[in-house]
């Protein structure tokens, strides 16, 4: 088990500078396979740089209701207004965190507030909705490897639509993109991508406390190896920390080592607050480029989007085992141009499936899912009208479907059909720079 502050996971190779992920151009096959296995003992290599943790907070005794952060679900609102919060990457057009009133029985939103803060380009919100945490992304794409990135807590007043600043913390790493709360809202996990390949990729868990502040990380687990795609995989790149619906179980997606990790959570302190499971990982197709992962409704499907095949695959689920059953290419027959698959998420009814597709692609893919075995089948592509869908959302009421365009300072909300998963056509346009991020809460 983890006792210490840091650890090393996996097989030590050599380092180079990697591309940053904000935007992909990779052209690589999209098909792949995987497979669980066991890595010899050999492989693990621990360091130990601090305290031992001592956890305090009772194990989960029933299932984790969550989203692809580990949130629960945006609550309903009785008047069908809500707040939606806007990550952003700043240095251009915006200077952080937006809130908008959205009106789900028009699809309008209106701007109330911003929070000044450096590159909030993900951001999670706490079940009680009182309190948001946001990434601060650093370096960047030209900035020192010296610079560790940060994340920033701040209060949230869902009435009034108002950020207060609470505290930042260091995320232990480079570029932090990614974040989860644990099962019991005692924890906020964060991926760090790393496009330096010193330290390289790593996640890092923060302790929260009952004002909602960020405590300094009591544990970071840095991840060893690489992927053929030269530049992009010459280190590991954490892209996203995932817990499984039952919450005894926490996914990390590495782009850069081609695998979904495996560590069980286990917050009585049985077995340390993180350790990792028996068979270690799932392997992906090597150069695929895993980066996001979400769970069905049901608890017994997850799907993956791979950055640089430009896929989305889906996987039976079995307590802590992932099953390959299929995989999609996002881009048309045919095409040619550039790929960067990014984000994915469910419609709330589990209905359909959307992933979005950068490089040259600009779109959205929408998938119908089989509510026996959780395939999918593709049932339109609509264009996100600007240049690198990075990441989108979809209301609570399932009507609308925003998306941000990071490089053309546009967001899109489309009026969604229900019934068929369908995007219409005329979507209502918001300006704004950079946008990446969109979370919805209730008034």
């Amino acid at each position: 088990m983890f006792q210490g502050h840091a650890a090393a996971i996996g097989v030590p190779v050599s380092r180079m500078p990697a591309r940053t992920h904000a935007q992909s151009n990779a052209q690589s096959p999209a098909d792949s396979h995987a497979q669980s296995r066991t890595a010899p003992r050999g492989l693990i290599r621990q360091i130990i740089k601090g305290i031992a943790i001592m956890a305090s907070v009772a194990a989960a005794t029933t299932a984790f209701a969550q989203g692809s952060t580990g949130a629960a679900p945006a609550e309903a609102s009785a008047n069908g207004v809500y707040n939606l919060i806007v990550g952003t990457y700043t240095g251009g057009k915006s200077e952080g965190l937006y809130v908008y009133r959205f009106d789900s029985k028009t699809g309008d939103a209106q701007q109330v507030s911003v929070a000044k803060t450096v590159n909030p380009s993900y951001l999670v919100v706490s079940k009680d909705k009182r309190h948001v945490y946001a990434v601060n992304e650093l370096p960047g794409d030209n900035g020192p490897a010296s610079v560790r990135g940060d994340v920033s807590a701040f209060g949230f007043d869902a009435a009034s639509g108002q950020l207060t600043f609470l505290d930042k913390v260091s995320a232990q790493g480079n570029d932090p993109c990614y974040l989860s709360l644990s099962p019991d809202g005692k924890y906020l996990f964060v991926a760090n991508y790393s496009v330096a390949a010193d330290p390289g990729g790593s996640f890092a868990v923060l302790p929260i406390a009952q004002d909602g502040k960020l405590g300094q990380s009591v544990l970071t687990v840095h991840h060893e190896g690489g992927g053929p795609v030269k530049g992009r995989q010459d280190n590991a790149h954490v892209h996203s920390t995932v817990f499984s619906p039952d919450g005894r179980y926490l996914f990390t997606q590495d782009l850069g080592t081609d695998k979904l990790w495996t560590y069980r959570y286990t917050p009585d302190g049985s077995r340390g607050l993180v350790s990792p499971a028996e068979w270690r990982y799932t392997d992906v197709k090597a150069g695929t480029g895993p980066r996001h992962l979400v769970f069905g409704n049901d608890g017994r499907h997850a799907y993956l989007t791979s950055e640089l095949a430009g896929t989305v695959s889906v996987f039976n689920y079995d307590d802590g085992h992932l099953k390959l059953e299929q995989v999609e290419k996002l881009a048309e027959p045919g095409f040619k141009g550039a790929v960067g698959a990014a984000a994915l998420h469910l419609s709330p009814d589990g209905k359909f499936l959307y992933v979005s597709n950068r490089g040259d692609a600009n779109d959205i893919s929408i998938f119908a899912v089989d509510q026996t075995s959780g395939k999918l089948k593709r049932v339109g592509r609509q264009a996100s009208l600007g240049k690198s869908p990075r990441e989108f959302a979809i209301d609570p009421s399932g009507q609308w479907l925003i998306v941000g365009n990071q490089n053309s300072d546009t967001a899109y909300v489309f009026r969604r059909d229900q019934e068929t998963g369908l995007l219409e056509a005329n979507p209502k346009k918001i300006e704004i720079g950079s946008p990446v991020d969109f979370k919805f809460v209730a008034q």
